[in-house]
């Protein structure tokens, strides 16, 4: 499948500012489920675009405006073809939890496992994992049960949280947006000390087009596997995958610092188009 993606973002400040330092996470990994065909990103003001892969082998691009500027807009266009995933059989048991001390040391997966910036591995959440899984051992089967888990425990509300919400909000109110779901699922497997990762991108459907988030978890003799907490499922065609990270704020689409107001609209707009 063949995809065109426009991602505009926009900010409108009250007040011109200066000393503008940004990072820009927009372009897609091309991997054995995608392929990267073209990517272009515009910045006005017109800037110097530099670019670098970060700790993760994400995609960075940045730039700095030191001159006064009342807006900033950056837009990303770009076309993958996205390939068909055999996926991984639901009934599969592929190892016992017992073999993740050793996939851990051997597969630097450490950062996975840990608390993060809006992740919690507190005993609370390890409880609501223990009953989640309901005694199960296999790996897969663990990252299942929790997957489901958290489509039911969580209800989805549109505008419901903001970028910064911490899991720990998530559970206690129990609704959020598909950045919530993915952080709470990533919570519930780590304290179980099954490696997890944040995942940004796009999904694709008939009724909307839209950035999206969803969790990766390991799985030893198989690696990493695709789970959308969101929709209760593993990913296929229609998703596209920018990059990945331990939550949201290793992969925020922009982010950055600049001195002035702190009164600004921001607006963003992203457009997908299937060719085929």
């Amino acid at each position: 499948m063949k995809l065109d993606v426009v991602h505009r973002t926009h900010y409108a400040y009250a007040a011109p500012v200066r000393e503008s330092f940004n990072e820009v996470r927009l372009r897609p990994v091309s991997n054995e489920d995608q392929t990267l065909d073209s990517f272009l990103l515009k910045v006005l003001p017109p800037v110097r675009l530099q670019d670098y892969r970060d700790f993760y082998s994400n995609y960075v691009h940045h730039f700095d405006i030191p001159e006064p500027h009342d807006t900033l807009a950056i837009e990303s266009r770009l076309r993958v073809t996205t390939h068909p995933r055999p996926g991984v059989s639901d009934e599969m048991r592929p190892v016992s939890r017992v073999h993740l001390k050793s996939a851990l040391k051997a597969d630097g997966l450490y950062d996975f496992v840990q608390a993060s910036h809006y992740v919690d591995i507190a005993p609370e959440t390890w409880r609501l994992a223990v009953d989640a899984t309901q005694g199960e051992d296999d790996v897969w089967q663990c990252a299942l049960r929790l997957m489901h888990f958290v489509r039911e425990y969580v209800s989805y509300q549109s505008q419901s949280t903001q970028v910064h919400t911490h899991m720990r909000e998530v559970l206690v109110h129990r609704h959020g947006v598909c950045q919530d779901f993915a952080h709470v699922m990533i919570g519930l497997c780590r304290t179980l000390q099954i490696p997890a990762r944040y995942v940004s991108g796009y999904l694709a459907t008939e009724k909307a087009s839209a950035t999206h988030a969803w969790t990766e978890v390991f799985v030893p003799g198989i690696g990493w596997v695709a789970l959308d907490p969101t929709h209760d499922r593993q990913t296929d065609e229609t998703y596209v995958k920018i990059g990945v990270g331990r939550d949201y704020f290793d992969v925020a689409p922009v982010k950055g610092t600049y001195r002035g107001t702190t009164e600004r609209e921001m607006e963003v707009e992203v457009r997908i188009e299937r060719r085929g």
